[in-house]
């Protein structure tokens, strides 16, 4: 276990939403937590004991009740900033819970910088950078899925992986050195095979940074057509709430309207659409080119054609100006549930996904293979693939692997061995920025100054 880091002043903070709740906590942690709580808490415990829960009231400088509270006392290092910490449960109004932390500011604890007291969790060794930054990614989740694939990380899946790396070229810069150093000795045996085995690691990890992009980030859908193919209605079915208004008229929708649903595990913001159409209409034409802005921006477009109507001219123009994106559109023919009279081109014949979104028929298929355009075929277990979906950590990867990739140049052009030393340091210091080992304190300010103050 790496030793503790010791900070001279005690921070403490807020801990729970700011608003009116029926707890509010006031969050404590450092070397003088346990000094500051016996000046302001008064309960009649004589002794207090690590990780057991204490009732009282806070006192302020003038002897006066602050609030009922119950008191966590948790000592180090078993505690989540390896420090003493210590949480006042007060009351949530926001009134208790700024004077019960006005009251700890005036004993000697300072306000805490966002994200401080994961901060200390990292530079005490509690946790690396990677798991850091997994903990925003928690709070942040949208789906159960990325929230599920954040605690793989913060459990240390994705760490365990670069740290794999990095002790496989750490192997060979040291067989390297040995070999330079002692050359009688040593004889340096499959360099070449070795350095490929730890770029296809790197490579896989990289690879699944799209999947992983998508899981965190989550995708925008665009629904696309001409006027009264049932976009609107459509929208209000996946999402399964009334948002959009829904006529006979056709050109109801003249804005883009949007709403957030979930996927199988995977976030979506859908966007309803003007239908899109040749008119004369000016306001309408604002609408339609707020529509094809929608599409071009979106991760997946849904063209929809109604099943009820004869295919015309303007869906013909609707194929023809998306054809260059076909690989993210999903052509989908809606109100199954009427009449049909379209006769759609044979080149989507057999790639429309029939829907009634008045009716809900065909919705679970539609959403299926919006799932399967983002995601691909593949399956994975969520409890235990790692994924990447911050582009800090894209970026160090493909890094390491340039630098893999030269220092196999290096052996093939047969250059000295103490060049190749110095381009395997380089790979091996990128993947220590993911983890922190070897990140500058710029950046680590930079993450931490992304979370909520008493986190």
């Amino acid at each position: 276990m790496e030793a503790r880091k010791i900070f001279e002043d005690t921070i403490a903070a807020i801990s729970t939403p700011v608003g009116t709740g029926a707890i509010g906590i006031v969050r404590m942690s450092g070397k003088d937590s346990l000094k500051i709580l016996k000046n302001i808490f008064k309960c009649n415990c004589h002794e207090v004991l690590s990780h057991h829960i204490y009732h009282g009231f806070i006192i302020n400088s003038k002897n006066e009740i602050v609030d009922e509270v119950l008191v966590n006392i948790m000592l180090a290092p078993k505690t989540y900033t390896r420090e003493d910490v210590v949480e006042i449960n007060c009351h949530g109004g926001l009134l208790c819970i700024d004077q019960v932390l006005q009251t700890v500011l005036e004993n000697g604890a300072r306000l805490a910088e966002p994200g401080e007291f994961t901060k200390r969790a990292y530079l005490n060794g509690r946790i690396d950078l990677l798991q850091a930054e997994a903990v925003i990614d928690i709070i942040n989740s949208k789906t159960n899925l990325a929230k599920q694939i954040a605690f793989n990380q913060l459990n240390g899946s994705l760490s365990q992986k670069i740290n794999e790396c990095m002790q496989q070229i750490l192997d060979i810069i040291a067989q390297i050195e040995a070999a330079i150093d002692y050359p009688e000795e040593y004889e340096i045996l499959n360099m070449k095979e070795k350095i490929e085995v730890a770029m296809q690691k790197v490579k896989k990890l990289i690879d699944s940074a799209d999947t992983g992009k998508i899981i965190h980030d989550g995708i925008t859908i665009a629904i696309i057509g001409k006027p009264n193919v049932g976009k609107s209605s459509l929208l209000n079915a996946l999402a399964e709430k009334n948002s959009a208004i829904v006529t006979d008229t056709p050109g109801t929708t003249r804005d883009v309207i949007h709403e957030y649903i979930n996927i199988d595990g995977v976030a979506a913001k859908i966007l309803d659409t003007a239908g899109i159409h040749h008119t004369n209409d000016s306001i309408e034409n604002l609408g339609i080119e707020k529509a094809k802005i929608c599409a071009d921006n979106a991760d997946v477009i849904l063209l929809v054609f109604d099943a009820s109507r004869e295919f015309d001219l303007d869906d013909q123009n609707l194929l023809d100006a998306y054809k260059k994106v076909a690989q993210k559109i999903l052509f989908v023919e809606n109100k199954i549930d009427l009449p049909q009279k379209i006769l759609v081109p044979e080149l989507i014949r057999e790639k429309l996904i029939s829907v009634s979104a008045q009716n809900n028929l065909g919705l679970e298929n539609l959403r299926s293979k919006i799932k399967s355009l983002v995601l691909g075929e593949s399956i994975f277990d969520k409890n235990n693939e790692s994924f990447i979906c911050n582009m800090r950590h894209k970026s160090a990867l493909l890094n390491a692997y340039n630098s893999l990739n030269v220092a196999l140049d290096t052996i093939n052009s047969q250059m000295p061995d103490d060049l190749l030393s110095i381009d395997l340091r380089d790979a091996y210091d990128f993947l220590g920025a993911i983890t922190g080992q070897s990140v500058s304190d710029k950046i680590a300010d930079e993450i931490f100054s992304k979370f909520c103050v008493g986190k």
